[in-house]
């Protein structure tokens, strides 16, 4: 039981790159059936976007990944668990033992966003055994992206089986707060501004791309990766999060929203202190030597891009790099290879989880206007469109 338990915690950090990792399906491990796929989603998240509630959304999501992180943290600090942040929600695979607490928890969130954004934060589950029963794969392994960032990688259906099969049968939650339950969002900030990309030639483009045939997700998303490194550069020359474009929003707005959804409540010594110090951050990121090392960390701590089955990533190019991407996508798309949804926009907007200061924090990015949202609403409908076909 206790090497399930670390089964990603002992998985082998590799140092190569990407485009080779996909090379060698070898370095990925099946995913124990005695763990579950978890996933929260935020219904009519579309609307919400379009209405121009992008932030809160975002918020949202970082919010749920904060509450498993932080529970997990208090059940037992050693275990490791793989993660993604989805714009519109958030998935996470974990040993059943550790199902019921994190369930609840998500569930006592989602009652909490419903009060304070007026969001409905849906949760839900399924075994990794039931996603085999169905003969869908399920293959993890880890990627060492620098010296602070690493990410899970998986190849295969199954979150996408589990996001398909969840999202069809979630249950209402009852609106009743389990007072055994404390509200856990330590470590949330939302106080950088909208990223402009490092130059003006730029904007932010949000990538999404699905292989169905898993026999062949490896080398298209290979090809694909190999195409992104070539026209727009490495993941440092397309991080749409430069040190220099780091900005803080010092208004009484932007921490008001984070207190409401951290705390719940007002607090006038939350508002005011936070304030202050957020007024504080913009000199000392400028001129302390602490304050700009802690700016580039934030680069390379940025979330940029996932694969989770799918390609999921934000970078940063122009009109030219973005039309020729369109070319090799659209060649593939039109070969029935894959299903892709892209969405630019001009800024990136980030929300964190701040454990410390030196090198436990994390950025979850994405693009304005909707993001990730908003470029799989290209691939549903692009779903819809072959099904009436």
């Amino acid at each position: 039981m206790k090497n399930d338990l670390d089964f990603y915690k002992n998985i082998y950090k590799n140092r190569l790159p990407l485009t080779e990792l996909l090379k060698d399906e070898s370095l990925f491990s099946s995913v124990p059936k005695n763990w579950t796929i978890v996933i929260t989603d935020i219904q009519n998240s579309t609307d919400a976007v379009a209405k121009g509630f992008h932030n809160n959304v975002n918020l949202c999501a970082t919010g749920s990944i904060i509450t498993v992180l932080n529970t997990l943290k208090s059940i037992d600090k050693s275990i490791e668990i793989p993660y993604f942040f989805g714009g519109d929600g958030s998935t996470f695979i974990m040993p059943d033992t550790l199902v019921k607490p994190i369930i609840s928890a998500l569930n006592n969130y989602s009652t909490h966003i419903a009060k304070t954004l007026k969001l409905n934060l849906r949760v839900g589950f399924i075994k990794v055994e039931q996603v085999y029963n169905n003969n869908i794969t399920l293959r993890i392994t880890k990627l060492r992206h620098n010296k602070y960032l690493t990410t899970p990688v998986i190849l295969g259906n199954g979150i996408k089986y589990a996001e398909r099969f969840i999202k069809n049968s979630f249950e209402v939650i009852p609106n009743i707060k389990d007072q055994n339950i404390k509200l856990n969002l330590e470590g949330m900030e939302c106080r950088w501004d909208e990223i402009l990309p490092d130059e003006s030639s730029k904007k932010v483009i949000c990538l999404l791309v699905n292989c169905d045939d898993e026999n062949k997700q490896a080398e298209i998303f290979g090809t694909i990766m190999n195409e992104i490194n070539y026209i727009f550069g490495d993941l440092d020359n397309r991080n749409p999060i430069s040190a220099l474009k780091l900005k803080l929003n010092t208004s009484l707005d932007k921490i008001r929203k984070e207190m409401r959804v951290k705390l719940g409540k007002h607090q006038n010594n939350y508002l005011i202190n936070n304030w202050l110090i957020t007024i504080f951050g913009k000199y000392y990121f400028k001129f302390f030597k602490a304050g700009k090392a802690y700016v580039y960390k934030v680069s390379q701590l940025s979330d940029t891009i996932m694969l989770d089955g799918s390609i999921n990533t934000v970078i940063s190019g122009t009109e030219k790099q973005i039309n020729r991407l369109q070319i090799l996508l659209d060649d593939l798309e039109s070969n029935k290879k894959i299903i892709y949804g892209l969405h630019t926009t001009h800024a990136s907007i980030m929300s964190c989880y701040i454990q410390d200061r030196k090198e436990k924090h994390i950025h979850f990015v994405d693009g304005t206007e909707g993001g990730y949202t908003s470029a799989a609403i290209f691939v549903k409908q692009k779903i819809k469109d072959l099904a009436n076909l």
